[in-house]
């Protein structure tokens, strides 16, 4: 499958995994998982940990994740719940959503981006607003609350949830 070196970093408990191939479908990690596409990939992604792009790598995929890092060729709408880096040699086509972007000079980037506060999950805004997660859930689904989907999850913009709070919507 071209995966190189499943190994336990010293510097965390999080695994790292390297792609040296051409790959297409979907990459979906619950635990934290440092990922490193060097070849081709096709498909979506979705993890948490930092995700890296080679800098010879192609990548054509909708990426959801936590810090992601690119250095090579990106084709596809990003969602970095923590942080967005573009490389110099990084090229970037699609639209991003991050809370902390940083652009190194000599990247390129097309598409639009729209900079987040702090996000927050489903269990993150039952707690904040002391609401149970079912309730958050059915409020998002019937748009009444602002949120984000990404896949299958609801993200929450804490400033958002803030000003919808204030408005009394919360009954």
């Amino acid at each position: 499958m071209g995966i190189r070196g499943r190994r336990e970093s010293n510097e965390d408990s999080e695994k790292t995994i390297e792609i040296n191939a051409q790959m297409q479908g979907s990459l979906s990690f619950k635990d934290p998982v440092n990922l490193k596409i060097n070849g081709n990939f096709t498909g979506t992604l979705e993890g948490r940990g930092t995700l890296t792009v080679g800098s010879l790598a192609f990548v054509e995929a909708r990426i959801t994740g936590e810090n992601i890092i690119i250095a090579g060729k990106v084709k596809g709408d990003i969602v970095a719940k923590r942080m967005l880096v573009l490389m110099p040699t990084a090229v970037l086509t699609g639209n991003i959503i991050t809370p902390k972007l940083n652009i190194v000079e000599g990247a390129i980037f097309q598409g639009k981006c729209q900079m987040m506060d702090e996000m927050l999950n489903v269990e993150d805004v039952a707690l904040y607003l002391e609401i149970d997660a079912a309730s958050i859930v059915e409020l998002a689904d019937s748009g009444k609350i602002p949120a984000i989907k990404n896949g299958s999850d609801w993200s929450f913009e804490r400033v958002k949830i803030d000003n919808w709070a204030a408005t009394g919507e919360i009954k």
